[in-house]
């Protein structure tokens, strides 16, 4: 059965994500963290965080990943290619459609319109992110490290996962608020 499920789950998410990888995420944990269980939201985000880091299609590492956790290889190999089929499946029947038709006002319109709500899916997923990491380490400290991450990667031009990469060494090496407040309960 949960062949069937990962199957299923993977293959809706194929089917509903327009506009790249970024836009799969959201449908993503809608199946894992919300509908199936599979995993809880902090683990998704930091499945989110190592996937980013990682070269390749965000889509796949992540329906590989959680496709071999919840059924080893064989859990894998279907996860990943019902989140390939469709978009496969599409691309052989729109590109065909869209290039006799490029020029048309209707299929110009209908590409515009998505846009809008790709961008919604991003922004609730942002704000999710947002106030996960403010429940940890406050909003002082999530705002500093959102607008040094906006700054570093859309100013200056660092790659994504160099920036990940460093806050996850930084997060190594300085210990959490929660460590500190233990590690002087214990000296106490």
């Amino acid at each position: 059965m949960i062949y069937k499920d990962l199957f299923m789950a993977f293959f809706r998410v194929g089917m509903l994500s327009y506009g790249g990888g970024p836009s799969v995420i959201p449908l993503i944990k809608i199946e894992a963290v919300n509908g199936h269980k599979w995993m809880d939201d902090e683990e998704f985000s930091d499945l989110i965080a190592l996937a980013n880091a990682l070269p390749g299609p965000i889509a796949t590492k992540l329906a590989g990943y959680i496709g071999y956790r919840q059924k080893s290889w064989l859990g894998m190999l279907v996860a990943v290619i019902a989140s390939v089929m469709p978009t496969v499946l599409i691309m052989i029947a729109f590109l065909g459609l869209i290039s006799n038709y490029r020029d048309q006002g209707w299929v110009q319109g209908m590409t515009s319109a998505v846009i809008p709500v790709v961008g919604v899916m991003l922004a609730t997923m942002t704000w999710d992110f947002a106030d996960k990491s403010s429940k940890t380490m406050g909003w002082i400290k999530t705002l500093f490290f959102m607008a040094a991450g906006f700054f570093l990667m859309e100013v200056i031009h660092i790659p994504t996962p160099i920036v990940i990469i460093v806050v996850l060494v930084v997060a190594l090496i300085l210990p959490s608020s929660k460590n500190k407040g233990e590690a002087k309960e214990g000296k106490a």
